[in-house]
């Protein structure tokens, strides 16, 4: 197939752009800048410029493929509703250009949305419209386009995790980097899923290949790893002491962060595995942050 890729030159994008071209497909990558363009080129990947604001780009790039995948996202998380409300809108727009054919569209999502009770064993058949995560309207746009008939379908993602970035474990260690020190909240017993980024972008090839209407697919490797765990890992790798606080002190602490740290953000992957013949090989999450990249 000729793929249309969003977030082409970005972290899971990019990765899962060479995934796809060894796999034997052709990919039009999006990117908004001429070095992009050019990182995008060299790889063998057809760049496409836009960004996720021009929607006439996106529609334009879906419109000459056979298939879209949509990994691109704003991560400015001081902005996370506004992003969220963007990226609805693109998954909308996407899917509109399909509608009426067969091809294919695999969009992102986030496992927390499978949550049926807060802090929950997420489950690939269950969508919680209730959750309190703004990204759930994401999920909303999807199962519209489903009921328009659009041939779409959708991997949620844990921590992506390789030695260079780790998902939100990644603003931890730069939060560690700049205090001096690692911190959990209260005992740290509460845990994180966790996929390495090579097994996540198999799963996005194996998604499209598939073409299965409205599936929900999770990227999760590792079903929950302990913030204490994970703190004390980072602590070793940057040398810095590690201590608890308590959850009166997180927000003053960890800003932002604090609204996940404090909180399990757990998934299943049984179903995933069962109905791609997926499997995880890649390394663990303590693994690469034991390795990582300073």
């Amino acid at each position: 197939m000729r793929i249309f890729l969003t977030g082409a030159t970005g972290f899971i994008g990019f990765k899962l752009a060479q995934e796809l071209l060894e796999g034997g497909h052709q990919v039009l990558g999006l990117t908004r800048s001429e070095k992009g363009a050019h990182d995008l080129t060299k790889a063998g990947i057809e760049p496409h410029r836009g960004d996720l604001e021009d929607l006439n780009s996106l529609r334009s790039g879906a419109a000459v493929c056979d298939g879209v995948i949509h990994t691109g996202f704003d991560h400015n998380f001081s902005n996370y509703v506004a992003n969220c409300h963007k990226d609805q809108k693109v998954i909308e727009a996407l899917g509109t250009e399909l509608v009426g054919s067969s091809r294919p569209l695999v969009v992102t999502s986030s496992t927390l949305m499978g949550e049926n009770t807060p802090e929950g064993l997420a489950d690939e058949d269950s969508l919680n419209l209730l959750h309190p995560n703004p990204r759930v309207i994401c999920e909303v746009a999807i199962s519209a386009l489903v009921e328009r008939g659009v041939n779409i379908s959708t991997v949620r993602l844990s921590q992506i995790h390789d030695t260079y970035r780790q998902g939100l474990v990644t603003f931890l260690i730069e939060h560690a980097a700049r205090a001096g020190r690692v911190a959990y909240i209260e005992d740290g017993t509460n845990r994180w899923s966790a996929t390495h980024v090579s097994d996540a972008v198999r799963l996005f090839r194996l998604a499209i290949e598939k073409q299965n209407t409205g599936a929900r697919y999770h990227a999760t490797a590792e079903e929950g790893i302990s913030l204490r765990a994970i703190s004390e890992t980072i602590s070793r790798r940057l040398r810095l002491p590690v201590i608890s606080i308590s959850a009166e002190e997180a927000s003053a602490h960890f800003g932002w962060l604090s609204g996940f740290v404090g909180k399990s953000m757990i998934a299943a992957s049984d179903k995933t595995r069962m109905r791609l013949g997926w499997n995880s090989v890649g390394p663990s999450l303590l693994t690469d942050i034991e390795q990582l990249r300073l």
